[in-house]
C-alpha cells in the first residue's frame, strides 16, 4: 500500500463521517467546521482549534468553498 492509497482511504472516511453527522457527501469535517467557525458557530471553533493545536491553520488551509 502507497502513501497516497492509505490517504485517500482516511479522507474517504473523513467524508463519510462528515455525510453521516449531517454535512455534505464530498466535504471533510475539518471544511465543515473551517465554515460553522467563520459563522462563529461554537463546534466549529471549538473543533477548528483543536485541529489547530495540532496542525498550524488547518481549518483555513483545508476549506473548501465550493463545497
Amino acid at each position: 500500500m502507497t502513501k497516497t492509497y492509505v490517504w485517500k482511504i482516511l479522507v474517504s472516511l473523513d467524508q463519510t463521517l462528515n455525510t453521516l453527522l449531517g454535512g455534505k457527501p464530498d466535504e471533510t469535517i475539518s471544511s465543515r467546521a473551517a465554515k460553522a467557525a467563520r459563522d462563529k458557530k461554537r463546534w466549529g471553533c471549538v473543533l477548528c482549534k483543536l485541529l489547530n493545536y495540532l496542525h498550524k491553520d488547518h481549518c483555513e488551509k483545508v476549506i473548501e468553498l465550493d463545497e
